[in-house]
């Protein structure tokens, strides 16, 4: 086993911001376990999420199950990159729930790219057909008005990374 902390990783973007791309890339480079949002909603609620308010009922129950999963996890020395959305307050604190209950460090990954250049890696991934939501640009416009960059108030270690537009993510 690694002779350092586990970590929980959380990760800050916008649809099509780079957060999956990151998490991939996170889980590599410290040897975590990832749980992603999209696979799992995918699998247990096909179908069944068509708005908003259909993705906050479905979400609602994954994060009941998954936190005492991540909880265990990082309690057994398992690093974990939560590749679930922490852009409100709200599903902040969720994972600040989670935090509250272990001695685990963690990093809140923040990724602010351009509505732009998100709008164009949600066209390729659309177009793609590789990812388990093809979110319309109205759904893009839709969830982003939601969208709260954390503050320092909220105690989080911040972690910022530079967009690199020319980079395709998904």
């Amino acid at each position: 086993m690694s002779q350092t902390l586990p970590t929980l990783h959380m990760l800050c973007g916008k649809i099509a911001s780079g957060k999956s791309t990151l998490a991939d890339h996170l889980t590599r480079e410290d040897k975590a376990v990832r749980i992603a949002e999209d696979q799992w909603l995918n699998t247990l609620f096909l179908g069944e999420i068509e708005t908003g308010t259909d993705y906050l009922r479905c979400t609602g129950r994954l994060r009941e199950t998954v936190a005492p999963h991540v909880i265990d996890l990082l309690n057994a020395g398992v690093s974990v990159v939560l590749d679930f959305a922490a852009n409100t307050i709200q599903q902040r604190a969720w994972m600040r729930g989670i935090l509250d209950t272990t001695n685990a460090p963690h990093q809140l990954h923040v990724l602010d790219v351009p509505d732009t250049v998100c709008l164009a890696r949600l066209r390729a991934r659309n177009a793609s057909g590789e990812h388990p939501f093809a979110a319309s640009e109205e759904q893009f416009h839709q969830f982003s008005r939601h969208f709260t960059l954390p503050t320092p108030q909220e105690g989080f270690n911040l972690v910022f990374h530079e967009d690199t537009a020319d980079t395709p993510q998904t």
